[in-house]
């Protein structure tokens, strides 16, 4: 009876022996600048310039419908004393027809343009996400956190992976 009592006290021991050292591994963290990454990476330029004329041609179309907008504008207040109340009530449903046109084209283009940057940038963004994945493997971390401002509030300047990163993607 005395031996079953010992053999069970020397695994309670160890038992929890091996769960104490189990839970003191050491978490290795490291940060990294996820946007300044991003944007130091290899066809960012070749993104910006695909997003400014997709951009430039929605704007090119906003500003063609505003200008109608004001040429018919124009045209009401020019001719309206002379027009016949059916008339009126047709341009002025006219007018504000193609504003209410030409918000709608504003909030489509704002998010077809929100749909076109992740668009673009996402080939770019999954590279970057591979690359710190294997640094930190490399590098034995556990954790890697973006260090967006206002995020993090301390860190020791060794642990910024930017740079492993870089190296990873031969960025310079």
């Amino acid at each position: 009876m005395k031996n079953v009592v010992k053999i069970i006290a020397i695994f309670a021991f160890i038992f929890v022996l091996s769960s104490t050292s189990k839970s003191q591994t050491v978490q290795k963290v490291g940060y990294v600048d996820f946007n300044g990454l991003v944007a130091a990476m290899p066809g960012i330029d070749s993104v910006k310039i695909k997003l400014q004329k997709y951009q430039q041609t929605l704007s090119d179309q906003l500003d063609a419908m505003r200008a109608e907008f004001e040429n018919k504008g124009l045209e009401y207040q020019q001719g309206s004393s002379g027009m016949s109340d059916l008339i009126k009530q047709t341009k002025e449903k006219e007018l504000s027809d193609l504003q209410g046109r030409i918000e709608a084209f504003q909030q489509k283009a704002q998010t077809d343009l929100q749909a076109k940057q992740q668009e673009l940038l996402q080939p770019i963004v999954t590279k970057a996400k591979a690359a710190i994945k294997e640094v930190a493997k490399e590098n034995k971390y556990t954790y890697i956190i973006n260090a967006i401002e206002d995020i993090l509030l301390y860190t020791e300047a060794t642990d910024d992976i930017l740079p492993l990163v870089k190296k990873k993607l031969g960025i310079q």
